[in-house]
């Protein structure tokens, strides 16, 4: 072993890091995020557009749009949020979560304006943010696997319900 394996150990990577075990793809994280960043954009201008009313419950759900819009930004995109100081503190605890997590926060973020006040504007404002959350819930499921191996599990589970059959009708003979 030389000295400068010694002075520089591999790093192990840390049990709560999201990168590594999350299964997504770099190409897909990148997809999520710049969804995650649209459905922000889209939610902060709808629900500016929303408050324009006279009308107290549009007012509400443009609120909690923008209030959607900023929690979006400070998770997928802190580099928009720089003048926050736990901006930074915010996007790594949201990368540490697992992707059924985010679904579940996003998806829920961007139902509630759309209970509140039914209309065209918190409908399509939420939509981009709803689909940030299901891109993370489809992540959430996994990759999908081969033929072979499927092939492999029927093959065996038919083997197992064989032996099970003829041990039942040995047992009876």
């Amino acid at each position: 072993m030389s000295s400068q394996d010694e002075q520089f150990p591999a790093a192990a990577p840390e049990p709560g890091a999201s990168s590594a075990d999350d299964g997504m793809t770099w190409w897909y994280r990148w997809l999520c995020r710049i969804a995650g960043v649209i459905g922000g954009v889209s939610c902060a201008f709808a629900g500016l557009w929303n408050c324009v009313t006279i009308n107290p419950l549009n007012i509400a759900a443009g609120v909690w749009m923008m209030l959607n819009a900023f929690v979006l930004f400070l998770c997928e995109a802190p580099f928009c949020c720089q003048f926050i100081e736990f901006a930074n503190a915010v996007s790594v605890r949201a990368d540490k979560l697992r992707p059924w997590q985010k679904a579940a926060f996003y998806c829920g973020m961007a139902v509630f304006p759309v209970m509140l006040s039914l209309t065209l504007t918190t409908l399509f404002g939420n939509a981009i943010a709803f689909a940030t959350g299901v891109l993370y819930g489809l992540s959430a499921l996994g990759k999908k696997g081969d033929a072979i191996s499927y092939a492999r599990i029927h093959q065996q589970q038919k083997q197992m319900d064989e032996e099970k059959l003829t041990g039942t009708l040995e047992g009876q003979a």
